[in-house]
């Protein structure tokens, strides 16, 4: 029997969550996502020192007047390159989560991050752009994709968002399955959850069969898992971004995995189409606690990471 991985990957497009090179260079994944979380540790370790000093030489060099958020751009787009030599697909790079609720300040972001890509002869089709699904984000999101800038819509917790970015024509969203878990067991630590009434695994499951039903092209991508369990959930998923530690023990298990979604079975299901507005969707997503809660949690918790990637650069660099 091959490994977990091996199985999963004749259903999914798997995707390594991770700024580790090496790590990444062990599965040789389709695609790679980073966020200022993974970006921060990475540019911590000694290997990875000479990428952050290209990156300060870079913005030192600029003409951009804001050389805060340029040097934070390009250390995103420099660890962003050096992906794409490993991986054969497309790598996801982060729009600052402070510019969360400015959709212009997003979307020119957005091209920056782009053009610098650009100027290193990366098309835009090998990049796609990570903003936080708030409704900001999401008209962001719209704007960009008419452009051809092609968006991850990330912190996904809820339904709303998914269908929200779903009709925006967000090229991919990724709810966060492992982050919905945490939410539960903090409200009922002694409740126990299988394969099948894992609540981030149930959302992901709703948000897909929505898109597949409805024939939207977004793409579904699963993230933040906290165990293979979940992975093993999802599969069949249109995409799966995994972290090195869970891709390590999908490849060393060998027992068999069930295909558990289908655009058929999806067609199937009863889901109900929805049309949002801003008010509706502002108000359905106050109306999930656990969403607007860990959405909230999580743009605090990139700032705060992006302040720290910051700090930690100009210190080492004396800029």
């Amino acid at each position: 029997m091959p490994s977990q991985l091996k199985q999963l990957e004749s259903m999914t497009t798997i995707v390594a969550d991770s700024g580790d090179f090496e790590s990444i260079k062990s599965f040789v994944p389709t695609d790679a996502t980073t966020n200022p979380s993974l970006v921060f540790q990475a540019a911590q370790k000694r290997e990875y020192r000479e990428l952050v000093e290209k990156a300060v030489a870079l913005t030192q060099k600029s003409a951009v007047s804001d050389k805060s958020a340029d040097l934070i751009d390009t250390l995103f787009v420099t660890f962003g390159i050096e992906l794409l030599k490993i991986i054969p697909g497309r790598v996801s790079t982060e729009v600052d989560a402070s510019l969360s609720f400015d959709t212009q300040a997003t979307i020119d972001r957005a091209r920056h991050i782009i053009e610098l890509y650009e100027n290193h002869g990366i098309p835009r089709d090998r990049v796609l752009i990570k903003i936080a699904a708030t409704w900001e984000g999401i008209r962001a999101c719209e704007m960009l994709e008419m452009e051809n800038i092609h968006c991850n819509m990330t912190l996904i917790f809820s339904p709303v968002q998914a269908i929200g970015s779903m009709q925006a024509k967000a090229t991919l969203i990724s709810p966060f399955v492992g982050r919905i878990l945490d939410w539960h067991k903090k409200q009922d630590p002694t409740a126990e959850y299988t394969l099948d009434t894992d609540p981030g695994v149930v959302a992901v499951r709703t948000i897909y069969n929505y898109a597949k039903k409805f024939g939207h092209t977004t793409q579904i991508m699963g993230a933040s898992f906290r165990n293979t369990e979940e992975i093993r959930g999802l599969a069949g998923c249109d995409l799966l971004t995994i972290s090195p530690k869970l891709l390590a023990e999908l490849n060393q298990a060998t027992d068999p995995i069930e295909h558990k979604l289908s655009i058929e079975n999806a067609q199937k299901s009863d889901i109900e189409k929805l049309t949002l507005s801003e008010s509706s969707f502002r108000y359905l997503l106050n109306d999930n606690a656990m969403a607007t809660e860990k959405l909230a949690e999580g743009i605090r918790g990139f700032v705060k990471d992006t302040h720290k990637l910051e700090q930690f650069v100009c210190q080492e660099f004396n800029m």
